[in-house]
C-alpha cells in the first residue's frame, strides 16, 4: 500500500445510533437502523464509537425497530458502523449516505449549490441537506445525476429557490 494512504481512516458506514435502554439486561433500542436487518443479528460484528463490539442479543420492539445488546458497554447517542467494504454494492440508481456526503452539487446551468452534508429521511422522499442548510428532495425531476467519479450531484433548475 503506498505511504500516502497509510493514515487514511477506513471508510465505515453509519447504520444506526445507540438509543434508549430496552429492558434490565442491557439492551438498547437502535436509533436510525439500517434497513438490513441482518446487521442487527446475534453474532454480528458492529463498531460502537469505533471500537470493535458484536452483537450478542437481538430483538424487535415497538414498531418493528431493532434493539440489541453488545459485548461492551455503548454510550447513549454512540454512533453503530460498519467498514464500507463489508457492505453489498447498492442497487442501481441508489447510494448509501456515506456516498454522497462530501459531494459537491451544482445545477445544471453550472451554478455551485453547496456540498452534501447529510441525507435525511422525509415523508415522501429522503432529502439532500447542504452545507449551506439548502434541502433538495432526493427524486429525479431534481437529482438529475449523481457522479461519484467526478464526486458531484447535477441538479434541476429551480429547486434551490430559497423564496
Amino acid at each position: 500500500m503506498p505511504a500516502e494512504h497509510e493514515n487514511e481512516p477506513e471508510a465505515v458506514v453509519r447504520v444506526g445510533r445507540v438509543g434508549r435502554p430496552h429492558g434490565l439486561d442491557g439492551a438498547f433500542v437502535v436509533e436510525d437502523a439500517s434497513e438490513d436487518a441482518r446487521r442487527f443479528e446475534v453474532g454480528s460484528a458492529l463498531r460502537v464509537d469505533g471500537e470493535q463490539a458484536v452483537v450478542v442479543l437481538s430483538r424487535r420492539v415497538g414498531g418493528g425497530r431493532p434493539a440489541i445488546k453488545l459485548d461492551r458497554a455503548a454510550r447513549r447517542g454512540g454512533e453503530l458502523t460498519v467498514p464500507r467494504a463489508e457492505l453489498p454494492p447498492p442497487e442501481s440508481g441508489s447510494y448509501y449516505v456515506a456516498d454522497l456526503v462530501g459531494l459537491e452539487v451544482v445545477e445544471l446551468e453550472g451554478e455551485r449549490l453547496g456540498v452534501v452534508t447529510d441525507v435525511l429521511p422525509g415523508v415522501a422522499n429522503d432529502v439532500l441537506e447542504l452545507d449551506n442548510g439548502l434541502l433538495l428532495p432526493l427524486v429525479e425531476d431534481c437529482v438529475r445525476d449523481v457522479d461519484l467519479v467526478q464526486r458531484r450531484v447535477l441538479v434541476g433548475p429551480g429547486f434551490a429557490d430559497h423564496g
